[in-house]
């Protein structure tokens, strides 16, 4: 059944052809009841040949119902190609090889239309090091692709940070000279995302609607995703572990490494946002990815508009006024093919609503259970 997965990865064939893969991945992988919470849960930890480099156009590992709790593994970014400050990562990196996904993995009951919310319970570093780097022409800092200059690259390095899970840091060198810091252990997901709409096959190197490689710290254990479901099944998967991130990942790397992460999924019919929101008990936010920037932070100012108005029935220009005074904009990343924004709102400026009829507080008490 893996061969016949591996061969559909490349698209999504005919449709009678994919009906059947469909139909003949039920459960690759066994479930176990949770003695404690009722809930199914899964372990999943895929093999090299069974990560996915994109966002739609795979192929699921399995079915989930929703409620399940699932313990996976992920890859980190450069595909473990990084692993010595000796590495240049010109010389091993294949870009076709990126971002690999764990996943994707098909929503029982999920239909477009339809809200996917994807909790975080736990991230733990699958390694005792990680790994970031300088990479020709990619960056906040150096000319790009499209922001074209006459100039030549940045010095390539690779920079190894050692994990201390007991003390809860990661230490950095300096490759140029004799500094040294630790830094808070601050582990997040780079990548959480489903399958496009209108049959688009993304690279995991992307934000956009869909979700993708928005790289917000923000997707920490405890945050809730919302994210709009455009095909059935939703198809979603994750990936990109960091083990600390600053915002905007200026260099267009963080502290790379594998993951073990702990997520609830759940499906809540209709009301799907047109952008990923999250939610964790102090803040709403959304995402917003385009180019140039400026774009992505009005793609997230008008989404949030459009949530104030379902959560206080509140006109748009009101919301526009309101928000003006108490958002939040922290910049998530400055080198991906987009770049991403998000627009934050504190909670307790309001007197209590939930947002999707309170599916952060439930999944945040499920996953109580769980530890």
């Amino acid at each position: 059944m893996i061969a016949a997965l591996n061969r559909w990865r490349c698209g999504w064939g005919d449709e009678l052809a994919w009906e059947k893969v469909r139909e003949d991945v039920p459960l690759l992988y066994p479930w176990r009841p949770s003695s404690v919470t009722g809930m199914d849960v899964v372990d999943f930890k895929p093999e090299h040949s069974q990560l996915v480099y994109t966002f739609g156009g795979a192929a699921p590992v399995m079915r989930v119902r929703p409620g399940t709790a699932l313990h996976l593994w992920s890859e980190d970014a450069f595909n473990h190609a990084l692993t010595s400050v000796n590495d240049v990562a010109s010389e091993v990196l294949d870009f076709r090889y990126l971002n690999p996904q764990t996943g994707p993995f098909y929503v029982e009951g999920a239909q477009p239309g339809d809200t996917l919310a994807i909790h975080v319970a736990g991230l733990t570093p699958a390694h005792s090091w990680g790994a970031s780097a300088a990479i020709p022409f990619f960056g906040g800092m150096t000319s790009t692709d499209r922001t074209a200059m006459l100039q030549q690259a940045l010095p390539e390095a690779t920079w190894i940070y050692e994990v201390d899970s007991h003390a809860g840091t990661v230490g950095f060198q300096s490759r140029f000279g004799d500094f040294e810091v630790a830094l808070p252990l601050a582990p997040m997901l780079g990548t959480v995302g489903v399958a496009p709409a209108g049959g688009e096959v993304r690279s995991s190197l992307v934000p956009e609607r869909f979700g993708g490689n928005m790289d917000t710290p923000e997707v920490r254990a405890g945050t809730t995703a919302y994210l709009g479901v455009n095909v059935e099944g939703a198809l979603f998967s994750i990936g990109d572990g960091h083990y600390r991130q600053g915002e905007g990942e200026a260099c267009g790397t963080a502290v790379e490494g594998a993951m073990n992460s702990t997520i609830i999924v759940e499906l809540i019919k209709g009301r799907a946002p047109l952008w990923p929101r999250l939610e964790t008990d102090d803040y709403w936010m959304v995402v917003g990815s385009s180019r140039p920037m400026e774009d992505s932070w009005r793609i997230a100012q008008l989404e949030m508009i459009r949530w104030f108005g379902e959560l206080f029935e509140l006109h748009e220009m009101d919301a526009y006024q309101l928000l003006s005074q108490i958002t939040e904009a922290p910049i998530a990343n400055v080198v991906d093919p987009n770049y991403s924004v998000v627009i934050k709102v504190r909670k307790s400026l309001f007197s209590t609503v939930h947002a999707f009829d309170g599916m952060h507080y439930e999944l945040r008490s499920r996953a109580s259970a769980l530890s």
